[in-house]
C-alpha cells in the first residue's frame, strides 16, 4: 500500500477471501460486462478490479461532496 500525506491507505472495503464473493456460475460483471465468478458485497457479479474501482470512485465523490459543503478547511 502506498502512503499518503495523511497516512497509510485504508484497508480494502471487501475481503475477497470470504467465500460469499465466489459463485460457480459465471455471469457478466455489472461494471464491464465480462464474465466473472466473483460477487461484490451485494452478491452482484463483479470483477475484483471493477468493484474496487467503483468503491474508490464513490469514496472520492463523497469526500469531494463533504469538502464542498464546507466540512473541511
Amino acid at each position: 500500500m502506498a502512503a499518503t500525506e495523511s497516512g497509510p491507505d485504508p484497508p480494502p472495503l471487501l475481503d475477497w477471501r470470504d467465500p460469499k464473493h465466489w459463485s460457480w456460475a459465471q455471469k457478466p460483471c455489472r461494471y464491464c460486462g465480462g464474465l466473472t465468478n466473483l460477487r461484490d458485497s451485494k452478491r452482484s457479479p463483479a470483477h475484483k478490479r471493477c468493484a474496487e474501482a467503483a468503491l474508490a470512485q464513490q469514496a472520492a465523490e463523497q469526500a469531494d461532496a463533504y469538502q464542498n459543503e464546507g466540512h473541511l478547511p
